[in-house]
């Protein structure tokens, strides 16, 4: 019966991949005769306002695409101002995963209850407890992923289906050898290049436009430079840092603290070594044997007069955490070592030097610098360390307490006089510069909540108290400036930079174009550059996907770069927004010793790449056929109102 049933399977899958095959050879043809860009949009008579997209008559609503979007916000970490970035890609997976759903249908492709079960065994093991399900463990789990149970079932079966459609058009594809070899070669084959780099950025300051060039920039581009909305704004600060320089802490209240926490100012036993270490870990026994002549010879130079331990311990230490500070280990106490280094540690007096000493770890060579033996730190010693301790305390409580008091001051009214607040809680008074939205507010910071106020409440309004680095303030828009059309003196800082910025990229493109012309007319690349006042220099050797210092990526010219003999230089070239002239100094062919290292990987990821291909394809196919036949539909109108809402 089981071989049985294996054989009606295999049958099965048989007949399923070669239908698949056939389907996926139409789709593609009727892609290439009449592919339908885009979605279907506008209304789709009869929906649900609310109605995002239909798939075969099955509706996927505004909620339904918002709660898919903030779950995957609060699974991945996505801030809320980036979620609307979010809406389209997963309503594209949500229209995806019903129409595979659809096709899977039409072709009796299903997942049966016993592969879900299975899958989710998988994903929640510990909703079984010695085999048995445990309702509740799974619930808890699943609700912990910030989704409901159904949701999730839903998205186990989704993926599922995705993976038998993957296995199904992407298990005949293979990786020939050739294709093998050919990336390997790809990958590995390297050129090196002499090359002058023009920099529109280092051009731009050496350009000084008169003011009638600067003008007439403006007058073109007069629309680009549209002055923001300003105000200026007057506060009143509660500043921490003036209310912790005037808060005093009796000597009784410092004592009574010392009292109250005596136990943290007890020293246990205590030394400060330095060391020198000579690994042993997976040594053999005449490696060892030669590990111990080397630490005795050592040890004999630590031990003649005047020697310098933390030199010895720079040159010759494995510790590498302690080998860069000469071995210093800082402070110790008995019971944080390995008990050998211990013993020796704990009994060498200051300034004594150990014989070796032989732990888990390999031969150590030991120094006390300072010892201490167990007592309580006096209160004298340690008042400098309590002080700010108290005064921290103090001055937290207080502005608890006064921003409390300021907060039910403005509540009781927003119109009351900024200046009587002022002088009832001692606040100092400022006032800022006109600013932007995207400015700072003078010395109060950049913060979106201090930007909210200034620009949301009107003059002589005062807002709630805000907390800034420097405490607590309440601001209130003194003068507005609103939007308008810059005039040049207003924005000159800004068109000079463009101005630059627009005519050094031309100015990079007529110096290479200038280099060029002396090298093809048969002048030394590096002597045209010379009298051009301009560097040559030569890069290491890089594969096609590598980059050079300075120019980042050479991917915009790499093709060109591997075609060109050695010698040969190339005509101007546009790399990362700069201008590059160069000339190949080497070409250097794979070393064939590393084929059989990195074959493997080369076919697994030529492999991979394929099948994602070939399944990109046929998701594009299967979309476009039902978009064409109507069975994809998107309320685009919907989909902005949701979008503009996230």
């Amino acid at each position: 019966m089981l071989r049985s049933i294996q054989q009606r399977d295999l049958d099965r899958n048989r007949w399923i991949k070669i239908t698949m095959a056939v389907i996926l050879t139409i789709i593609c043809v009727s892609m290439v005769v009449t592919l339908v860009p885009g979605l279907m949009t506008g209304s789709m008579g009869g929906s649900n306002p609310d109605t995002i997209a239909t798939v075969a008559g099955q509706d996927i609503s505004f909620v339904d695409v918002q709660r898919q979007v903030n779950t995957a916000a609060q699974q991945q970490g996505i801030p809320e101002m980036m979620r609307h970035l979010e809406v389209r890609p997963v309503l594209d997976e949500m229209v995806f995963d019903r129409a595979l759903a659809v096709e899977a249908q039409r072709l009796g492709i299903n997942i049966t209850p016993d592969e879900e079960a299975e899958r989710i065994k998988e994903y929640m093991p510990d909703a079984w407890v010695g085999g048995v399900w445990q309702k509740d463990a799974y619930a808890s789990a699943i609700q912990a992923r910030g989704m409901t149970v159904p949701q999730f079932e839903q998205e186990v079966a989704n993926t599922m289906l995705m993976e038998k459609f993957q296995h199904i058009v992407t298990d005949g594809i293979s990786v020939t050898p050739a294709e093998v070899a050919q990336a390997f070669r790809w990958k590995n084959e390297k050129v090196k290049i002499d090359y002058v780099l023009i920099s529109a950025s280092v051009l731009a300051p050496s350009i000084n436009p008169s003011d009638a060039d600067l003008a007439a920039y403006f007058a073109r581009n007069s629309s680009n430079y549209q002055v923001p909305e300003k105000r200026s704004a007057r506060y009143a600060l509660l500043d921490v840092e003036t209310l912790r320089a005037n808060t005093h802490i009796s000597d009784d209240a410092l004592r009574a603290y010392y009292n109250q926490n005596i136990d943290q100012y007890k020293v246990e036993n205590r030394v400060h070594p330095e060391h020198i270490l000579f690994k042993t870990v997976g040594k053999t026994d005449a490696e060892v044997a030669e590990i111990r002549l080397k630490a005795e010879d050592v040890l004999k130079q630590a031990k003649k007069p005047g020697a310098n331990f933390e030199d010895l311990a720079k040159k010759y230490s494995e510790d590498d955490g302690s080998k860069v500070k000469g071995g210093d280990l800082g402070w110790i106490v008995e019971g944080q070592t390995v008990p050998e280094f211990q013993q020796a540690a704990f009994n060498l007096p200051k300034g004594g030097i150990s014989d070796l000493v032989k732990t888990q770890y390999g031969f150590h060579i030991i120094k006390v610098l300072e010892r201490e033996t167990a007592h309580t730190n006096s209160f004298e010693d340690v008042r400098a360390s309590i002080l700010p301790v108290l005064v921290n305390q103090k001055v937290t409580q207080e502005v608890d307490d006064i921003s409390a008091q300021m907060a039910s001051a403005v509540r009781q009214s927003d119109r009351q006089s900024l200046d009587d607040l002022a002088k009832k809680f001692n606040l100092s008074l400022g006032e800022t510069q006109p600013v932007a939205m995207t400015e700072p507010v003078g010395p109060l910071g950049n913060s979106a909540d201090l930007h909210q106020v200034l620009f949301e409440l009107n003059p002589g309004e005062l807002g709630d108290p805000l907390q800034v680095d420097r405490g607590w303030v309440i601001i209130t828009p003194k003068d507005v400036i609103p939007a308008h059309q810059g005039t040049l003196a207003e924005v000159h800082d800004r068109v000079l930079t463009d101005y630059r910025q627009v005519n050094s990229v031309e100015l990079a493109r007529t110096k290479a174009e200038d280099l060029s012309k002396r090298v093809q007319a048969g002048e030394a690349l590096d002597k045209a550059a010379k009298e051009l006042g301009l560097e040559i220099k030569t890069s290491d050797p890089f594969p096609r996907d590598g980059s050079v210092p300075g120019i980042g990526s050479v991917q915009s010219f790499a093709a060109d770069a591997f075609a060109k003999a050695v010698g040969q230089t190339s005509a101007p070239t546009q790399a990362s927004g700069n201008w590059l002239v160069y000339r190949v100094a080497d070409h250097q062919a794979p070393n064939m010793d590393d084929f059989g290292k990195q074959s493997h990987d080369i076919e697994q990821q030529l492999l991979q790449d394929k099948q994602d291909a070939a399944f990109a394809a046929f998701r594009t196919a299967l979309e476009d056929r039902m978009k064409k036949e109507g069975k994809i539909t998107i309320n685009e109108d919907v989909l902005n109102r949701l979008m503009q809402s996230t």
